[in-house]
């Protein structure tokens, strides 16, 4: 098995575990919220893998640049909304409390349309010394 599916996989079977071994309304106990869960392409296949969590904060009219990501990219919104343009397909726009993932490989742009300022937390998971985004000049 490939030292980071071990990892993927011993930290699900864990949180099952404690689950199934836990009375769910007994207090004291965390339980993990499922937010989104999706099965995606594109993961690296090194050895190593680098990964990055990242907040941003978009005021009211802010937008990303126009841009591609080398592998699948977690978006996950805290406050506000956030809504992803994606080359070919609607605007998608997520919520305070949930999530979304950007693929590979797709022109993408991402706004704040709200009044109000939006923050999200980033997760990328990547080859080691790949960029974040790969900007796209129009």
């Amino acid at each position: 098995m490939r030292p980071h599916l071990a990892l993927s996989t011993a930290v699900v079977l864990g949180w099952t575990a404690a689950a199934i071994a836990q009375n769910h309304d007994a207090p004291g106990f965390a339980k993990p919220n499922l937010v989104l869960q999706q099965v995606v392409e594109g993961l690296p296949k090194d050895d190593k893998q680098s990964v990055r969590v990242m907040t941003a904060s978009f005021k009211p009219g802010d937008k990303t640049v126009h841009h591609t990501h080398r592998y699948p990219v977690t978006v996950y919104v805290l406050e506000g909304a956030f809504t992803l343009e994606l080359a070919g397909k609607p605007p998608l726009t997520v919520k305070a409390g949930e999530a979304l993932v950007e693929p590979p490989g797709v022109s993408m742009t991402g706004y704040n349309r709200t009044e109000g300022e939006t923050k999200v937390v980033i997760f990328y998971l990547s080859a080691v010394d790949t960029p974040f985004l790969d900007p796209i000049s129009h």
